[in-house]
């Protein structure tokens, strides 16, 4: 099927479709609620075949049974103390659908897809099929736009800009500088509007099929780029974890970008559960987490640390011995909105789009944030592969806050948070669509004086093979890992 005609499918799916979601209306407390309809519940003919076929098979989610609080991109943290957080609706919540589906990615990605999007970016070349990864990459020098696709569906793609060599004005004419069109993007300058971010990012999101997408450009980096962030519809439902994330210049011109080329189909249909029951769910998995709280207790801080103290984490103990993190109360936020949609989770190795419930929580003291918990009925959900105990004399591991690429991708270095006086080391599990890293710490020596506070970490990890268009993924979260 060409690009053109999965797009025109697309957009017939959509205009069949309707989301099921609540919001609340004009903070008066009234909820006003719509129904799904089309592929989110089967009805006539498709509801017959689905009864014949039997029941669906159990669900397993790599990443645990729901899908836990998630955080958006551009979005802050939604943890709260180490007694977790409490979720409470602030209005009646939806029962939504009765049963949708699993879409998983199907099929291959073809060198004339990657060269519409190539066109769309503002790439020329021809994509180059470098093992499963399809490639357009900058000549000579090195320096230019570089586009990397994964082969297989869903077509993991990256775009971002590498300099090589002198580009732009200073280039000596020649095959090694920048083709007419690829002059290297500007750095510095005022960043452009949301609207005209939003306006540069269109005909990218268009030839995705995802001009349709829930789109926010807020988020500003460097300084100068603006980060437009897109959240496509599939199947006529709401999605998270599944967006495009768009960089535009001060001149209008993305410089760098990552997504998916291709929309996953539709699978084994599933019952699911209301937003009521969901919540409960969210609230029930969420006690006794929160920030991992950083143990030792000390009357002298230790001689160095490897990274900045993080703002607002506790300050140095004093006896009894006990850190003032693990004395904060529940966090208490509301729910101002529910919205049936689909959740990104892993399942046998897979990512998958799986039915959820995207609720947004709405904090006194900070802005909206999306939280998530999946729909699927619990008595479909296979119960997880319980991870092996951590090796002895090492704690669990830590969440992954971003991560970037050197040595020609070849080397993984990522970010996270954790203690002064612990050692951490990072592993990296690698296949050819994605790279699981995982972050374990061990513990100072007890006998060791150390002050209870949290350091920004970075550690590096070797890689095989260039990370190219391959996802990272974080073993403690199950989400995708964020680019530095």
């Amino acid at each position: 099927m060409s690009g053109t005609e999965n797009v025109r499918r697309r957009r017939n799916v959509l205009a069949a479709s309707v989301a099921a979601g609540v919001l609340l209306a004009g903070g008066g407390g009234v909820y006003l609620a719509a129904t799904a309809s089309g592929e989110a519940t089967p009805s006539g003919a498709g509801a017959k075949a689905a009864d014949a076929a039997g029941p669906p098979p159990p669900l397993r989610l790599e990443s645990g049974s729901g899908g836990g609080p998630g955080i958006a991109p551009g979005e802050p943290d939604p943890g709260g103390g180490p007694h977790g957080t409490v979720y409470t609706a602030k209005g009646p919540l939806p029962q939504g659908p009765s049963s949708a589906a699993v879409h998983r990615p199907e099929g291959l990605v073809t060198s004339a897809e990657v060269t519409r999007l190539a066109e769309a970016l503002g790439v020329s070349g021809r994509p180059a099929l470098e093992g499963e990864v399809w490639t357009i990459r900058p000549e000579k020098d090195g320096s230019g736009p570089r586009l990397d696709v994964a082969r297989k569906a869903p077509g993991n793609w990256t775009y971002s800009w590498y300099d090589g060599g002198p580009v732009g004005d200073t280039c000596l004419k020649g095959r090694a500088c920048p083709p007419p069109g690829e002059a290297k993007p500007p750095r510095g300058g005022s960043p452009v509007s949301e609207a005209a971010a939003k306006a540069a990012a269109a005909p990218i999101l268009k030839v995705l099929g995802q001009d349709d997408a829930k789109v926010t450009a807020t988020q500003v980096m460097d300084g100068s780029v603006r980060v437009v962030n897109a959240e496509p519809l599939v199947g006529g439902l709401p999605t998270y974890g599944w967006s495009t994330g768009l960089h535009i210049g001060p001149d209008g011109r993305a410089v760098a970008g990552s997504g998916m080329l291709e929309e996953p189909a539709a699978g084994a249909t599933y019952p699911v559960i209301g937003a009521a029951k969901a919540l409960a769910g969210l609230n029930e998995k969420s006690k006794g987490t929160g920030p991992v709280g950083i143990g030792g207790c000390a009357t002298d801080p230790p001689a160095a640390t490897d990274g900045a103290v993080k703002e607002g984490t506790a300050e140095q103990p004093t006896a009894p011995c006990q850190s003032i993190v693990d004395m904060a109360p529940p966090t208490q936020v509301p729910v101002t909105g529910a919205v049936f949609g689909l959740a990104a989770q892993d399942v046998a190795g897979e990512r998958v789009l799986v039915p959820a419930w995207l609720f947004t929580a709405d904090p006194a003291d900070g802005a909206p944030y999306t939280v998530v918990e999946t729909a699927v009925a619990p008595e479909h959900l296979a119960p997880p592969v319980t991870a092996p105990p951590p090796a002895e004399g090492t704690a669990p591991v830590r969440q992954v806050e971003s991560y970037r690429t050197e040595e020609s991708g070849r080397k993984l270095t990522v970010t996270f948070w954790g203690g002064v006086c612990s050692t951490y080391t990072v592993t990296a599990q690698q296949t050819p669509e994605r790279v699981m890293v995982r972050v374990s710490e061990s513990p100072a020596d007890p006998d060791r004086v150390c002050v209870a506070m949290a350091v920004e970490v970075t550690k590096s990890v070797a890689l095989e093979d260039p990370l190219g268009a391959r996802a990272v993924i974080d073993a403690a979260s199950g989400e995708p890992v964020p680019r530095r």
